[in-house]
């Protein structure tokens, strides 16, 4: 799994709706990358601050700045794009 696909899986792992053998490789790329990590807590921490875990969609524009910080710690050396 790579960045992209493991930012595009987000939403379902929050939500427990992965398969087993999606979870799994999505945990094992969690654990290999720190910036998708980084990812995942920012968008938990936004998810936080508005109280509305479910059913909350991230406005597009932080959704762009996310990615572009992710693909930003990529460039510096991360792994997985």
């Amino acid at each position: 799994m790579n960045c992209r696909e493991a930012i595009a899986l987000i939403g379902e792992f929050l939500e427990e709706s992965l398969g087993p053998e999606t979870l799994a490789e999505f945990e094992r790329h969690l654990a290999e990358c720190a910036p998708c990590r980084a990812y995942l807590a920012t968008y938990r921490k936004t998810m936080a601050l508005t109280g509305r875990v479910e059913g909350f969609e991230m406005p597009d524009e932080m959704k762009t700045r996310l990615r572009s910080l992710l693909l930003a710690e990529l460039g510096r050396g991360g792994k997985g794009a």
